[in-house]
């Protein structure tokens, strides 16, 4: 006779973070860090800092065969290069701590998701209020005689 112990453990819930925690997900990875947009970082090993800056995170992935590259002001992140990312609020504002043995990449948002959506929707409706005066124009056309 068997015995399949895991029929009596119950169903434990996903986790919920809520601006601290850490996610060892890659998915979940992928995900928190995809709408960063600009960011302040930092490069440390051994809490002693190798490199900082601002830049842009432009590519968010997950590929053992790729590196996670930081050049020119732009962040191409791919979380098979980290262990876990560390959530935590610092003065108020958030802080990713990708973390790698005793190798860190810090990022802080320079940006809100929410401004950058506010900017965005401004723009777009900018936009369509510039097409709709072309299409509403009484704009003549003439044929060459």
């Amino acid at each position: 006779m068997t015995y399949d112990r895991s029929a009596n453990r119950p169903h434990l819930p996903a986790p919920c973070l809520v601006d601290v925690g850490t996610i060892v997900n890659k998915q979940d990875m992928c995900r928190i860090l995809s709408n960063l947009g600009a960011v302040h970082y930092s490069y440390r090993t051994d809490d002693a800092c190798l490199e900082e800056g601002n830049g842009y995170v432009v590519e968010v992935f997950c590929d053992l065969q790729q590196a996670t590259l930081v050049a020119n002001r732009t962040l191409y992140l791919n979380v098979c290069s980290f262990d876990a990312i560390e959530l935590r609020r610092v003065h108020g504002e958030a802080r990713f701590d990708l973390v790698q043995d005793d190798r860190q990449l810090r990022l802080t948002p320079l940006s809100s998701p929410l401004h950058e959506q506010a900017d965005h929707d401004m723009e777009l409706a900018a936009l369509d209020a510039m097409v709709s005066d072309v299409l509403s124009s009484d704009m003549d056309v003439k044929e060459p005689e």
